[in-house]
């Protein structure tokens, strides 16, 4: 059996070869294939659906998640961002009602709600998640990046939403070193295929 060293190891290596492929795409070309994964995204039927949106603030070269939440303002839907509080190893959620007013710089330098102008939110009123991470599967294995906020913040909802996750092509791989406490996601979109995951993982 693979010790939790190795494995941690394996995770890491794998991390820094995807972020470095995704790094390596011109600024013009993530641009592009974001506008396309937006466009998937907000099509989708559980995304219409879908009253109270959580997204990520992105930063460097991931998705770029601007776009969707404008739209999801637009919209009259209820846009949340998480903040991470490092000290209880948790996020924590708020409404965001302004985006250029409401944002500063958190832990890591990643935008995150200012709680002086944001509403805390339910976690149980969260209809749809876009998860973050490094790497995914087709069938919806994911890779984040080794914190464990998104992982042990899913784990504690009593009510499941719907968790999609967006990804550029090259971040999809044919299989990931897992834990037990490593959650799939529903759905995961990148700029030329969408992947449906059933509940049994296929």
């Amino acid at each position: 059996m693979e010790s939790a060293a190795a494995l941690a190891n394996r995770k890491q290596r794998l991390r820094r070869r995807i972020i470095a492929l995704r790094n390596g795409l011109p600024p013009e070309a993530r641009a592009l294939r974001s506008r396309r994964i937006t466009e998937v995204l907000s099509g989708t039927e559980e995304y219409r659906n879908a009253k109270t949106v959580m997204l990520y603030w992105s930063v460097g070269s991931e998705f770029q998640t601007e776009k969707l939440a404008r739209a999801v303002l637009a919209q009259g839907k209820t846009l949340v961002l998480p903040r991470a509080n490092a000290a209880r190893d948790a996020l924590e959620i708020y409404a965001v009602t302004d985006l250029e007013a409401s944002l500063a710089p958190g832990a890591w330098n990643i935008p995150e709600p200012r709680p002086e102008r944001c509403a805390p939110v339910d976690p149980a009123s969260l209809d749809w998640v876009l998860a973050p991470g490094v790497a995914f599967t087709a069938t919806g294995e994911r890779l984040g990046y080794g914190g464990g906020f998104y992982d042990r913040f899913l784990g504690r909802l009593a009510k499941a939403p719907f968790v999609a996750a967006a990804a550029f092509a090259i971040q999809v791989v044919a299989d990931l070193p897992l834990e037990p406490t490593d959650r799939r996601v529903d759905m995961l979109v990148t700029e030329d295929a969408v992947y449906r995951i059933s509940k049994n993982g296929s």
